[in-house]
This record gives C-alpha cells, sequence and structure tokens, in this order.
C-alpha cells in the first residue's frame, strides 16, 4: 500500500527559501512535458534479499506494490561499493572511466582519483540539455568532503554537475540524527530542529517539496540516494518497536525462511543453492543483543519504504504518477563491516580525549561524533544497543550473510552477494509486464542510456573542452516491453583487484589481485557454488582476455591503483 505524505519543516530541514527558489524557472526556455519524469531511488548497504518483493520478512509496502505493478530485474548489478556505484550510474560510465575507482582519496592514477573526472557526464547534464528540471537528495560522494576550517572545493558538488537543487551530504556516511557535511545547494547547513531531526526523512521530505515545488511546464528528473541502511544502525524508536522480537530466531533460520520465499517469488530458481553460513546461531552468545542489531537494521529499511510511499504519492497528488520511471536500487551488497561494534565497550569521547560536544549551530564534519548534540558521548562496543544517536555501529557480518541470501560474499567484493541488486521498474503509461520478473542481465551503466533514450537527449561528445567517453551500456527500454536488450559487450567489474567478467550465462571472478579465475555457469548455478574453470580453461581464457582488453581501456590499471 501506498501511504500518505505528511511532513513537517522540522523534520525535512525544507525551508521557506528553498521553496521560493524552486517557483523560480531556472531557464527561460520553458517546454511542454512530453517525455517522462524520471525518477532514480538508490539506496544503501542493503542486500538482494531485503526486500519483501525479493523475498526478505522486512516490511515494504510501497517498494513491493510498485513490484507488483511494475517489472522487476533478477540479475541487475551495481559495483560493489558506494562511490564507485555513484559514478558509474550518474554517468553511464565503469567507475574508472570516471575517475572513481575506489573512494575518494586520489592515488595519482586516472581511474583513482577520487573525483568526477571531466571526462564524463552527468544524468543531470545531459537531461538538462532536453528540457527537464533536475534535483537530488541524499548522498552524493563522488567528490572529496568538506573538512572543518577549510573553504569547500565546489567544483564537483550536484549543482556544478547539472542540478537544479540539492539536499543532501557531499560526504558518504554519518549520525542520522547529525549528518556530516548536510548540504543546501551549494551550502554547508545544520538540520533546522535537532530535536525532530531524522536524515531519512529529511530526505524524503525535500524529494517531496521538489516534486511539489517544480516547475510545472517541464519534465523533471529527481535522484534520490538515501543513506539507510548504511551504517551507523540508528532508527526511531517507533519503528524498532515494530520489530521487536522478530529475529530471536537468528540468521540460520531467517536465510532459510528468505530462500523459501524466493524460489516462490521466482527471483532465484532451484538450482541456486544456499551458500554456507558464516557461523551456526546455536553457538553464539549474547543472541539478543546480536538480535537488537537486525531490529535496528529492519527499521532504518523500512522508514527507507515509508520515504519511498510519500515520494509516489506526491507524484500522484501531482498527476505525475503515470508518465514517471520511478526506478529503484542498492548500491551493493549487504555491509559485512564491523564498524566498533566488536570492541569493549567504551565511547568515542574516551578514544578521542580532546573532542568536545559541538554548539547547536556549529557544522558536523566528523563521519563518527563523538558526542550527539545534546552532549552525551557516543557509546561503542559490544552490547550497546544500537538505534539513539548516542550509539554508533553495525550489523555485523551475520547479518549481512542474511541480507544476501542465498549468494556468496558481500560489499566490496564482485561475486554474487557484493554486485546484485534488485532494480524495481515502474511506469504505468508505458510498463504493461505489472508484477512480471525481467530475467536479462543489466548493469548501472544501462541508466545513463534509459535516461538519454526516454527523454529524447543527445549524448555529448565534449564537456567543455574536454572530450567525454563514450556511454558503455544499453537502453532498458526493450526490456520494459518483453524484448531482448541490444548488448553486444560483455559486463566488467573491479573494486579493490576483485575482478568479474559476465557474458551470457558465464560468468569468470575473482578475488583479490592474487586469487585464482573461478568460472561460473549463472543460468544454473546463480550463487557459484560449483567452480567450472578446471574443466573449461577455454571459456576461461576467452573471458581473461575479455576482462584484461576492458581493464586495459578503461583506466583499470594497475590494479587497486597500486
Amino acid at each position: 500500500m501506498l501511504r500518505p505524505c505528511h511532513w513537517s519543516l522540522a523534520t525535512t530541514g525544507i525551508s521557506c527559501a528553498l521553496l521560493a527558489l524552486l517557483s523560480r524557472p531556472a531557464y527561460s526556455q520553458a517546454k511542454q512535458p512530453a517525455a517522462p519524469n524520471i525518477v532514480i531511488i538508490l539506496t544503501d548497504d542493503m542486500g538482494y534479499s531485503d526486500l519483501g518483493c525479493y523475498g526478505g520478512e522486512i516490511n515494504t509496502p510501497n517498494l513491493d506494490s510498485l513490484a507488483d505493478n511494475g517489472l522487476r530485474f533478477t540479475q541487475f548489478y551495481n559495483t560493489g561499493r558506494c562511490c564507485p556505484t555513484r559514478a558509474s550510474l550518474l554517468t553511464g560510465l565503469y567507475p574508472h572511466q570516471a575517475g572513481v575507482g575506489h573512494m575518494m582519496e586520489d592515488r595519482q592514477l586516472p581511474g583513482y582519483r577520487g573525483d568526477l573526472n571531466g571526462n564524463c557526464v552527468t544524468i543531470a547534464e545531459v537531461l538538462r540539455t532536453a528540457g527537464y528540471g533536475t534535483y537530488m537528495c541524499g548522498k552524493w560522494h563522488v567528490t572529496p568532503a568538506p573538512k572543518r576550517g577549510h573553504e569547500p572545493d565546489r567544483h564537483n558538488w550536484p549543482l556544478q554537475r547539472g542540478f537544479d537543487h540539492f539536499y543532501g551530504t557531499i560526504m558518504g556516511g554519518g549520525s542520522y540524527f547529525d549528518p556530516a557535511t548536510l548540504t543546501r545547494d551549494n551550502k554547508l547547513i545544520v538540520p533546522e530542529n535537532f530535536d525532530e531531526y531524522y536524515y531519512t526523512d529529511a530526505i524524503t521530505g525535500n524529494a517531496v517539496g521538489f516534486i511539489e515545488q517544480r516547475d510545472a511546464e517541464r519534465p523533471f528528473f529527481l535522484y534520490v540516494a538515501y543513506t539507510a541502511a548504511h551504517w551507523p544502525m540508528h532508527a526511531k524508536p517507533e519503528d524498532i518497536a515494530k520489530y521487536q522480537g522478530k529475529y530471536d530466531a537468528g540468521w540460520d533460520a531467517l536465510r532459510q525462511q528468505r530462500y523459501e520465499r524466493m524460489q516462490q517469488l521466482g527471483v532465484i530458481d532451484s538450482t541456486a543453492q544456499l551458500s554456507p553460513n558464516v557461523q551456526d546461531w546455536d553457538a553464539v552468545q549474547d543472541k539478543a543483543w546480536y538480535a537488537d542489531r537486525m531490529e535496528v537494521y529492519a527499521a532504518m529499511v523500512d522508514s527507507m519504504d515509508q520515504g519511498v510511499g510519500r515520494i509516489v504519492n506526491a507524484l500522484q497528488n501531482q498527476g505525475q504518477l503515470d508518465n514517471t520511471l520511478v526506478l529503484y536500487l542498492q548500491d551493493n551488497g549487504g555491509c559485512q563491516e564491523e564498524i566498533q561494534s566488536l570492541r569493549e565497550p567504551t565511547t568515542e569521547a574516551a578514544l578521542r580525549p580532546k573532542a568536545k560536544p559541538l554548539g547547536p549551530r556549529a557544522m558536523q564534519f566528523d563521519l563518527t561524533p563523538a558526542f550527539a548534540r545534546d552532549g552525551r558521548p557516543v557509546r561503542l562496543g559490544r552490547g550497546v544497543v544500537p538505534g539513539p544517536a548516542d550509539t554508533y555501529g553495525s550489523y555485523g557480518i551475520e547479518w549481512a550473510n542474511v541480507s544476501n541470501t542465498p549468494f556468496r560474499q558481500y560489499k566490496h567484493f564482485v561475486h554474487e552477494g557484493g554486485i546484485s541488486t534488485p532494480l524495481i521498474a515502474h511506469w504505468p503509461a508505458q510498463i504493461e509486464r505489472t508484477g512480471e520478473l525481467e530475467h536479462q542481465p543489466g548493469h548501472l551503466i544501462d541508466l545513463m542510456a534509459t535516461c538519454v533514450d526516454l527523454a529524447g537527449a543527445e549524448y555529448p561528445a565534449q564537456r567543455g573542452d574536454q572530450a567525454v567517453s563514450p556511454r558503455e551500456g544499453v537502453t532498458l527500454r526493450p526490456a520494459f516491453a518483453g524484448q531482448p536488450l541490444e548488448r553486444e559487450r560483455p559486463i566488467f567489474w573491479e573494486h579493490e583487484s576483485n575482478r568479474a567478467v559476465r557474458a551470457g550465462d558465464w560468468k569468470l571472478v575473482a578475488k583479490g589481485k592474487s586469487g585464482p579465475w573461478e568460472l561460473y555457469e549463472i543460468s544454473t548455478d546463480r550463487s557459484e557454488m560449483n567452480d567450472l574453470a578446471a574443466t573449461h580453461p577455454e571459456k576461461v581464457a576467452e573471458l581473461t582476455a575479455a576482462w584484461d582488453a576492458w581493464a586495459q581501456r578503461s583506466q583499470v590499471l594497475p590494479l587497486f591503483g597500486k
């Protein structure tokens, strides 16, 4: 079901000044919206099976409704990590081609500058030329974050890369109650009311505001990049309460239940085996604390889904839902990173004794604050139940293994658990395959091609005085109509020396710089349990040569920028 839109200025951070700005046309040449609106919703550090419509038990009725009335892709892929995924999504290139082969550090190599380069264009920059209004809310994370005491370098902030308006964070993480590098347009800001503020709600509220206050004479592109459910595990008490006791049976039981539901739904078939677990639930001490962590994770996903419902309701109330393509996907697989959760209990203030509480209007720059805004030291370590603003932790590798059911590996890696994402496509005016599944492989690089196609835009050869790299993907429009995608080349990956190539039903994958190539036939072994490299050396050689050629032309080498 779709929930009604209720939001306040305090919780969203939206201001009267913003509404005034949005009411002004950005361009003198307005045009009637003959092309569809496009809304891309990206969530963070979630796994393939977390949504109800992909087999999960978390309450996601709004995304489930989009799936029931739209199309679900079962073999769509990201890059396995947050900032490379964002660079690839925005540009239609592989991340190294856009300069973001790893994180935001500069390794002094073209593919690893940690900053969008001048040889790429964003979807917003391209759609602007076709008359679109362009808006973004949420996590940017494709340029170095501003630092306390330094004037920000804004050359790659959203407004400098094609967006008319932006509300969100330049940095890739931080507290949900006091987000670091919070920004409106080109100005660093602080939340208007810390007592009511929650970042997921603020992202939603500003997205709704952009839809309601847009220039109605123009089609629009809206990119909503939630940080949910990236650590820290922060959620509102009323959302956490919904999941009390939900995970007391442990991860083994939950994985089995998801696995069976996924087969019933058809998002995997009977050939996809359930990969091994991390450890048996029966052997775990502190069961209640482990269950608590997953309850908060589920609450974060639930809150995000509520936000999706508010955005869809805003589209419906504005009479725009039928001619709006809504795409939902995730930036990488479930996150196995333990962030201060397994250490002996302490506070961040104790680890950083010179740290002091921020004043009420001081800007937050810290990924991990030492204090909540009300002065409470932020608590870390085993046994600290997450959720409130004075906690900081993650949900751990065992629950990430549940999120990635039935696949192997996690965020960082390019086995299926690291790179598989749901993709939901909802467009009532054009997608008639409601409730169906699409099994053709797709990748982030296809989103630029799709947007250019649907908008009737032209992908440029130049950006200023710099040549733009040709886009890599194919439009997804044929799949909306049940037709084959016109993909002529394999799909490739590299992240932190983890490597892969997908050509048809074959996938070649390796873990780490020295890890051997493994070969899988995905159509009969989606979980990558039966390595065929020894029995098909000719296929290994063929795909290795294809990967080597791609890596050479795409600024991937040297591996990991070393």
